[in-house]
């Protein structure tokens, strides 16, 4: 059985979610965005064992716990897709610039494509490339529990800014027409930051896409 733990880091409170399979307690940590020795304790509580640390994106407040849990569990990091490699390299600077620690500098063991299915006990989480909010954004589906994680592509009632380097306002909404709305509408999706969704109420809902699904 497969379970969720949306624990919420950084003066940004993006939604770290640790996600684990009941029967093994093996686990995986998508977008640990910071506070590591939070994360650390909510594992160690959990009774967890983490074997790997998935990245969406690379942008700060998702990625910058990831270099010093690395270290610490001696597991790999597995994306986002290449193109978000510069995000990456730019971590410790761009901390500096809005004043949060430095952190430890992520090295990614795998860059994903689009099309992978990524695997945690049983479960299969199928990756789907959604590049607009940065170039190599990917996002997490399982299908089994109609479960999507979309980093920072689709929020309840929002989308993603696209303002940063190299983001693209007509791409994301592209990425969100296909990589999202092809979802059944009762698919639930955690986004980087506030409350679960489900792609069907975005449909008729949220105001930057209501209305162009198809």
């Amino acid at each position: 059985m497969l379970q969720v733990k949306i624990v919420p880091v950084t003066a940004f409170a993006q939604n770290c979610s640790i996600v684990w399979d009941a029967e093994s307690k093996d686990a995986i940590l998508i977008d640990a965005g910071g506070e590591p020795d939070k994360l650390q304790a909510e594992v160690e509580a959990l009774g967890l064992t983490v074997k790997a640390l998935w990245l969406t994106h690379g942008h700060l407040d998702h990625a910058g716990a990831v270099g010093a849990l690395k270290k610490r569990w001696n597991v790999p990091v597995i994306g986002p897709h290449k193109e978000d490699a510069f995000w990456l390299d730019m971590i410790q600077e761009v901390s500096a610039r809005y004043g949060f620690p430095i952190p430890e500098k992520v090295e990614v063991d795998q860059w994903l494509e689009g099309g992978e299915q990524l695997q945690l006990g049983n479960e299969q989480f199928e990756v789907r490339f959604a590049p607009g909010h940065t170039p190599g954004h990917v996002m997490f589906y399982n299908a089994n529990y109609g479960l999507l994680w979309t980093g920072d592509v689709l929020f309840k009632g929002s989308i993603g800014r696209t303002d940063f380097p190299r983001g693209n306002h007509q791409q994301l909404l592209d990425s969100i027409q296909r990589e999202c709305f092809s979802l059944p509408d009762e698919t639930q999706f955690i986004s980087g930051h506030g409350p679960i969704s489900t792609i069907g109420f975005e449909k008729q809902h949220n105001p930057f896409v209501a209305g162009q699904a198809g």
